[in-house]
């Protein structure tokens, strides 16, 4: 993969100078292998990467919790069908369904029409995933996805009723989601980014993990700690703060580098490679 470093705001009375990181694949590279490193798509084509703090879930190490069976127990009476994209019919009245769930969740003109239409012409949906009441027929949520079998299944956007199931909807529709894959042998579910403590639905689900710049962490109170970091002022880099290294890492910087880092050879003044 190719990297860029796009230029975030500096603070210099603490010399921090972000970037974020780019990435861009080679020939033979596909979108699994962007996730595997924690990335994001930032471009529904699929041809460009952000790296961030994601959340997914590894599915061979999922049994459901309590918790997990009372939100699925809600939905009884709802069914799951993936449909790959060229056979989802985009009817007006999905369209506008979706944009409706869209203007209430979001805010009006958020998603734009053209917006969303492309949301079902993109590569970033392969698939969907239908949720249908047994009982009258009707269509009561959908989820886009981008499935790479059988090591990717990426839940990318959700739409539903805001009032179904008593507000539980979107939460019966993820963790349906986590059991459907887990059952079918993929390895792992991305869940999208955890940057707010209101994002922490998204751990509910044994085998949950998170990317933090460095590698993978099971560890959620060290999640908690960095949205809990995020929301104060901020005077180093998070690798400079000793406290965060001795708890979660018990080594010094230069270790870290040596166990975790990534290796840039420079070919000349304008290129560098892995």
């Amino acid at each position: 993969m190719k990297l860029l470093f796009s230029e975030a705001r500096p603070d210099y009375g603490h010399y921090i100078f972000p970037y974020v990181v780019w990435a861009f694949p080679d020939v033979g590279e596909t979108p699994a292998d962007f996730f595997t490193c924690g990335f994001l798509p930032s471009s529904r084509n699929l041809d460009r990467f952000y790296l961030c703090r994601q959340v997914r879930v590894a599915l061979h190490a999922y049994q459901p919790s309590s918790e997990n069976r009372r939100i699925l127990r809600k939905g009884e009476g709802i069914q799951a069908a993936l449909i790959p994209r060229a056979e989802f019919d985009y009817t007006p009245q999905r369209r506008d369904s979706y944009r409706a769930y869209a203007d209430a969740r979001f805010g009006r003109e958020v998603m734009s029409e053209e917006r969303l239409d492309s949301l079902f012409q993109c590569r970033i949906t392969s698939h969907l995933l239908v949720f249908t009441d047994t009982r009258s027929g009707s269509e009561v949520g959908a989820v886009t996805l981008y499935l790479e079998p059988p090591g990717l299944a990426y839940y990318y956007n959700a739409f539903y009723d805001l009032a179904g199931l008593g507000r539980n909807m979107g939460m019966f529709m993820m963790t349906s989601a986590v059991a459907l894959f887990a059952a079918r042998g993929f390895t792992h579910l991305h869940l999208g980014s955890c940057y707010h403590r209101k994002a922490l639905y998204k751990t509910q689900f044994a085998g949950c993990e998170f990317f933090n710049g460095v590698r993978w962490s099971k560890d959620l109170e060290e999640l908690k700690y960095l949205i809990d970091r995020g929301d104060a002022e901020q005077t180093c880099h998070l690798l400079e703060d000793a406290g965060y290294r001795e708890s979660y890492y018990d080594c010094q910087l230069p270790d870290m580098a040596e166990r975790f880092g990534i290796k840039v050879s420079a070919r000349n003044a304008n290129s560098s490679e892995h």
